[in-house]
């Protein structure tokens, strides 16, 4: 049989192909040619076939029927068989292989060999590829060469010994009588596997963390060295002395001193030396000033050695290295809870970074901007985050909108400046805010009573000027239906009052309705901004034939709204003034603290307005009682209020509310209550007619606690009147449980006129 090409003729071969086709064709003839020298047993050429065999797994094609020739080579005895057939062990072999158990026996001959360098192979391969049992047969013998005096033996000992305790770990002490004398050898190259080996046990073992805390003076002789030594040829990189063996003592030294007073301590002077000694012109030196910043931070570090950390990562930020500004925006996000004043110093620099070119140092840099965020530099820090916003990418956006919100919310100096605010990023990234945007910006408007004027002129601007950030047409449109008499009014004191007619502004409505611009949302808070403005405005005609029209939208709720807008117009036209009153203030129940904004980076969950805690009754639903939720029993309950207000609530606009979210999913018109789901009829108004309707309201309904805060308890009672069976008798109860005395208690309650609502109270 001819003797098998060299493996360089089979690579110059291989390179000539032109396509993959031929490469292919190469590869299956010559591996064709190799099992049939390896059937012949030819001990000649078994080296040779090999080497092309790993080759080709290099190239991704199948190799495997190879391993039993490498374990043939790894018996031979002559060193260059041996070191291709170790090599091919590593490569071509796994963990699911029967062949282990005579890759154990030869490995255990080669680790008790004559010679250093068969020895190292079996080393080598066992750290590689070595499976549990291997490792359990063979630890006896990777700790007798832990403990010889060839350096060259011990640094490849180290290593196997890490792979030994990383899959036995049990094994651990078992190598520990062995490392006492490991931190003492001269040679880098067996202190850099030793400390290894000594981190990756304090990593897995919290008693050997404790046992090894007692080694801190030691690294930390070992380091100064390293820093104070002169010119060393053998380890300069870039005039730094062995800076691997550098980062490596500093991360053993993060382990130990983590959580641990006296550790800590003895490491802080030759930090503060490693911090202010290294050169910082090259990237090596970086690397270790890096290291020495993570291992400040972690341990129980004096507070001016934190700071003199965050300064070094304060001027990564002005290198011209993306990869270095990236590293030291990502360590002060982490750092910024613990040293917010420290960081707070390298605002500007932060700031700077948010107009870098490369995504992923901005969505850090605004990440961080956010967190630095307080009532001091709101003005400042927004003005900025609201330029980036403006000219940042769609992708950073939505996430910049949400941060502005929480800050804003949680640090607005007036609330003038936060309506500016909000109106701002809505007319900017309107598309782009999250869904909980508008009834928040909502709750804002209606809680800042005397800014009402001034902020329905701002949103009228808007709209005039653009239409196509849906968020705030919403926002808007319900400004317009609840204070358009304040906009028509002309009267403002913040800024110079518009003048605007009634018409003018019914014109805007009814171009949201028709435009295409418009979503279903939007439409609907339009039409119902447009009946409300049915009590503010005199252009009443008007309104009735647009929400005429949309009686028959195909729109579903668009169509819902209307119907019961016009039965209101024609049946109810008596309740309309008092279902169509202003929203009450509301009430938001759940904020979010600093830390949670700190926490999520500018995230936060979506919050649920709520006016009051509202009892579920579980009853079957009739046009009774669907008439029942609107006097208070599901959805509304009574405006109790134990302080004089300043404008007395009323119970219309909350009636107006469940008249406006027909959808019941929370949708175009935002409501401070959540609704509860009903059934049939659909329409609400549906359930109001002239004939006596509590017959059966009283029978299966409990006792309802409807209000219970601050020492008063209110609670309902409904029983059926014995004289007349066709009346409901609901009877409150208004316990005070302080001892101190309540005044100026009001109770509200609204009903239908067509109803009688005979009631007796009784107070303890």
């Amino acid at each position: 049989m001819p003797a098998p090409i060299r493996l360089r003729e089979l690579i110059r071969t291989i390179r000539t192909a032109r396509t993959q086709a031929e490469e292919r064709e190469m590869i299956q003839k010559e591996c064709a040619a190799i099992r049939s020298s390896f059937r012949e047993e030819d001990n000649t050429y078994r080296c040779r076939n090999v080497a092309k065999l790993l080759y080709m797994h290099m190239l991704g094609y199948p190799a495997h029927f190879g391993q039993l020739e490498c374990l043939k080579l790894i018996a031979s005895q002559k060193f260059t068989d041996k070191r291709i057939g170790y090599l091919g062990a590593m490569l071509l072999l796994d963990e699911r292989q029967d062949v282990h158990l005579l890759m154990t026996n030869c490995i255990k001959n080669d680790l008790n060999h004559s010679t250093q360098y068969v020895q190292g192979l079996s080393l080598c391969t066992l750290g590689c590829m070595g499976s549990s049992e291997m490792c359990r047969d063979l630890a006896g013998e990777v700790e007798k060469l832990l403990k010889t005096s060839n350096s060259y033996l011990r640094k490849k000992a180290a290593l196997c010994a890490v792979h030994v305790i990383r899959k036995v770990p049990e094994l651990m002490e078992m190598f520990l009588p062995a490392t006492k004398n490991l931190l003492s050898e001269k040679n880098h190259g067996v202190l850099h596997t030793s400390v290894v080996l000594l981190t990756e046990m304090c990593e897995r073992s919290p008693d050997m963390l404790s046992h090894f805390r007692k080694l801190v003076p030691q690294l930390v002789r070992i380091l100064k060295n390293l820093i104070m030594s002169g010119y060393s040829p053998e380890h300069d990189v870039s005039g730094i002395s062995d800076p691997f063996l550098q980062v490596r003592i500093l991360r053993l030294l993060r382990i130990l001193g983590k959580g641990d007073d006296d550790s800590s301590e003895a490491m802080n002077d030759i930090l503060a030396q490693v911090a202010t000694n290294t050169e910082t012109s090259k990237n090596v030196g970086n690397a270790i000033l890096y290291e020495t910043v993570l291992t400040i931070m972690d341990i129980k570090s004096e507070s001016g050695l934190r700071v003199l950390a965050i300064n070094i990562l304060g001027r990564f930020l002005l290198n011209n290295d993306k990869n270095i500004r990236y590293v030291a925006l990502t360590s002060l996000l982490k750092t910024v809870q613990t040293d917010h004043n420290a960081v707070q110093r390298h605002r500007s620099t932060i700031v700077d970074c948010l107009k870098d070119l490369d995504v992923s140092i901005k969505r850090r840099a605004m990440e961080l901007s956010f967190a630095l965020v307080n009532g001091n530099n709101i003005r400042g820090m927004m003005k900025e985050l609201l330029y980036f916003l403006d000219s940042c990418d769609p992708d950073f956006k939505a996430d910049c909108a949400s941060g502005i919100f929480l800050a804003a919310e949680k640090y607005a100096p007036s609330k003038r400046w936060h309506i500016d605010t909000v109106m701002r990023v809505l007319t900017t990234a309107g598309s782009y805010v999250r869904d909980d945007s508008v009834p928040n910006l909502i709750q804002l408007i209606t809680n800042s009573v005397e800014m009402h004027a001034y902020t329905v002129q701002r949103l009228y601007k808007a709209l005039l000027d653009d239409i196509s950030q849906q968020p705030l047409v919403q926002v808007a449109s319900w400004c317009i239906g609840e204070y358009g008499d304040l906009l028509v009014s002309g009267q403002c004191e913040e800024e110079e009052p518009i003048q605007v007619s009634e018409d003018e502004v019914l014109d805007v409505l009814e171009g949201l309705l028709v435009s295409n611009l418009s979503t279903p949302v939007t439409r609907a808070y339009s039409l119902t901004a447009i009946m409300k403005l049915s009590t503010r405005f005199s252009s009443v005609n008007r309104i009735k034939k647009v929400v005429s029209i949309y009686g028959s939208s195909i729109d579903v709720e668009l169509q819902q709204r209307a119907v019961e807008y016009n039965a209101l117009f024609k049946k109810y036209d008596h309740m309309r003034p008092a279902l169509l009153e202003r929203m009450p203030i509301m009430e938001k129940t759940a904020t979010n603290g600093p830390t949670d904004i700190a926490q999520t980076n500018g995230e936060t969950d979506s919050t649920i307005l709520d006016t009051k805690h509202l009892p579920s009754i579980t009853q079957p639903a009739s046009q009774a009682n669907d008439l029942l939720d609107l006097l208070g029993g599901n959805d509304v309950v009574p405006v109790i209020q134990t302080t004089v207000p300043t404008k007395p609530a009323s119970a219309g606009g909350e009636l107006l509310d469940l008249l406006g979210d027909l959808s019941l999913t929370g949708g175009p018109t935002p409501t401070p209550a959540p609704s509860v789901p009903m059934s049939q009829p659909p329409f609400l108004l549906d359930g109001l007619s002239s004939q006596p309707i509590f017959n059966d309201i009283a029978a299966g309904i409990p006792p309802m606690t409807a209000y219970n805060k601050n020492g008063l308890k209110i609670e309902f009672t409904f029983e059926r009147s014995n004289p007349s069976p066709n009346i409901a008798v609901i009877t409150i109860h208004a316990t005070n449980s302080t001892e101190a005395d309540m005044t100026e208690f009001v109770f509200q309650a609204a009903v239908p006129k067509v109803c009688s609502f005979p009631s007796s109270s009784s107070c303890y």
